[in-house]
């Protein structure tokens, strides 16, 4: 057996219905697809949504499972419910939900606009609160129990990390929610816990973040103790597990999924500080034309 293996048995999450906010591609898309190996039936968001159609139709043929394609933007609060009910109405309940949505940049913080700074918080730390809300509402509201959030932070939620202080600043405040919620909350039969996984290259994202020859020069294997970075189903199996019933009794706890890089040295991107000022340059013509494009 190794690490790429699936770790729950068959029908774990049989006659569960997931919300995976972000499960377009990515990291999502991976939970998402095991999820519904799992027998759960799942729906998908983000704001693209003939991308979350592509995926869903993919998941579908390749489980057998419910993938349902919802567009949603959760930096606002109306969507958000808007999506919920259209969930709500095709599924008849929700389960769990997987806050997995979010944005980051890399750059040195006085290079950001105060926009580029909003954008981060409102995506990762706004958007969490707004479907936690929603749907922590709406489970109070009817009575529903046996409910789960779980909350994708990073290690730099603890430790901060430079060049990347919109992403650190919004983790920390998903960070506490879920930690606060844990307590307020579980009254009501709710869970809450978090996954602050390390690196877990998704082609897109990190794509993005570290664009042409930076991803071979800052190589976050090399920091590693395991020298090595995640595999997705990893990720997957772990997530599996929080949301599952099996984790009844795992509530308010983060656990840290990243081969002990962030006790080697914290702040996953502190070692950008060895990027000169004319390679940041390059770096935000390399960025701004693949958003053109």
């Amino acid at each position: 057996m190794n690490y790429t293996n699936k770790m729950l048995r068959d029908g774990a999450l049989k006659g569960k219905n997931i919300v995976v906010t972000g499960g377009g591609s990515g990291l999502g898309k991976s939970m998402t697809k095991y999820f519904l190996e799992l027998g759960a039936k799942v729906a998908i968001t983000s704001r693209n949504f003939e991308k979350l159609k592509t995926t869903a139709k993919e998941l579908e043929d390749e489980t057998g499972s419910v993938c349902l394609p919802l567009q949603c933007d959760v930096r606002h609060y109306d969507q958000v419910e808007a999506m919920r009910d259209q969930v709500l109405d095709a599924f008849g309940t929700v389960d769990i939900l997987l806050n997995n949505a979010a944005g980051n940049f890399i750059s040195p913080t006085e290079r950001l606009s105060a926009n580029a700074f909003d954008t981060i918080i409102d995506i990762v730390l706004k958007g969490t609160k707004n479907c936690t809300l929603a749907f922590g509402k709406h489970w109070i509201d009817t009575k529903y129990e046996n409910t789960v959030v779980l909350n994708i932070v990073t290690t730099y939620a603890w430790t901060g990390s430079a060049y990347v202080v919109p992403s650190a600043t919004a983790k920390a405040g998903v960070l506490a929610l879920t930690r606060s919620l844990a307590v307020e909350w579980a009254k009501y039969g709710m869970r809450f816990n978090a996954i602050a996984p390390g690196p877990f290259p998704t082609k897109g994202a990190w794509d993005r973040l570290l664009p042409g020859e930076l991803k071979e020069k800052f190589d976050l294997a090399k920091r590693v103790p395991l020298k090595r970075v995640g595999d997705h189903q990893e990720l997957a199996n772990l997530a599996a597990y929080l949301v599952s019933d099996f984790a009844a009794y795992v509530n308010g706890e983060v656990v840290t999924l990243d081969g002990g890089e962030w006790l080697k040295g914290a702040g996953q991107f502190n070692l950008l500080e060895e990027v000169p000022s004319e390679m940041w340059d390059m770096l935000e013509a390399m960025i701004r034309s693949k958003k053109n494009k």
